[in-house]
């Protein structure tokens, strides 16, 4: 894993998973800094242009580290959490709202696992079978080879099983995960669009096929997997495309040990759609005509009605209806 450089904050410049993180990166200059802002938040940035060649900051971070979940977004009606121990993703999909939130395309991997883990303790006491969620303002998974994130918090929720943690990813990187006894309160839940949206849209992203084989394995392990298709993207085709997406799910999948599946619309605040749109100008996915509504911009309603309609129906001849949830 290359970057152009590596930031490392001077509070955390001394621990001893900031040594491990740079232990697992050779030939790459290490710039002290501050404070992780004077090089993330710099105006003047181009994150097109940056997301060529990314550096990795190693930071610190502070205040409200675990927030509630946005409406609709996680699954059944148990209190619903989430933190962000990194912002940005090493992948590269076009419909991805954090190129539009954030002016830098630099990777922020803030390493105070354990302030993050004393949050989740201290916000889940008092609250019945919590879910807290992770991979919201990056992918949970992708930079576990040098971040160790899964390798520090498998453990932590082994020893706290009345916590439930779900791993959200489209990344194959599941080894953590294999030769150790699998959790009932983790859920790993691997994102999937059809094959056309992912070679036109899921830049980086490794193929269709090798995720389901990581969901093979980790089901074969006994671990508890996910299936979130999002974001839903209508075309013409829409529902061959699905069906072909599906067919090769669940011929490989055993469906009745999925934990969830969950469709989500393409919707985005419309000041991040703005400055994506700047930044792809001929990107055919941002010049389709959208809807603006509550400061959001979506698809047109009756495409986008319909296309949720006939999707649940193909869903359900896989699974059953009680696994199923819309992400709103």
């Amino acid at each position: 894993m290359k970057f152009s450089c590596v930031y490392v904050e001077e509070a955390v410049r001394d621990s001893p998973r900031v040594a491990m993180i740079l232990s697992r990166i050779t030939d790459t200059p290490v710039v002290p800094i501050e404070r992780y802002g004077e090089v993330f938040n710099r105006r003047s940035q181009n994150f097109r242009l940056q997301k060529a060649n990314p550096a990795l900051i190693l930071a610190e971070k502070y205040g409200k580290l675990v927030l509630p979940a946005p409406a609709g977004y996680g699954f059944g009606d148990l209190p619903g959490f989430y933190f962000s121990h990194m912002f940005n993703c090493l992948y590269d999909c076009r419909y991805c709202f954090l190129q539009g939130m954030y002016r830098s395309a630099n990777y922020v991997l803030f390493t105070n696992y354990e302030d993050f883990a004393d949050q989740i303790l201290s916000t889940a006491r008092g609250l019945e079978n919590p879910v807290f969620y992770s991979g919201y303002d990056c992918d949970s998974l992708a930079l576990e080879p040098v971040s160790g994130f899964v390798e520090y918090f498998i453990p932590w929720f082994a020893a706290n099983p009345d916590i439930t943690l779900e791993l959200r990813t489209k990344s194959t990187q599941i080894r953590n995960f294999t030769g150790v006894t699998p959790l009932s309160n983790c859920v790993i839940a691997m994102s999937f669009t059809p094959e056309d949206c992912y070679r036109r849209w899921e830049h980086k992203v490794p193929s269709i096929q090798k995720r389901i084989d990581a969901m093979v394995r980790l089901q074969q392990a006994g671990w508890s997997v996910a299936l979130r298709f999002e974001p839903l993207i209508y075309e013409t085709d829409f529902l061959e495309s699905y069906r072909q997406l599906f067919e090769n799910l669940f011929t490989r999948l055993n469906s009745a040990s999925i934990h969830s599946v969950s469709f989500g619309e393409f919707r985005m605040p419309v000041g991040y759609f703005k400055n994506i749109a700047a930044l792809y100008p001929d990107e055919a996915l941002i010049a389709r005509s959208y809807v603006q509504r509550n400061n959001m911009m979506m698809q047109d309603e009756t495409d986008a009605r319909t296309m949720l309609r006939d999707l649940e129906s193909l869903l359900f001849r896989y699974i059953s209806q009680d696994k199923y949830y819309y992400c709103g």
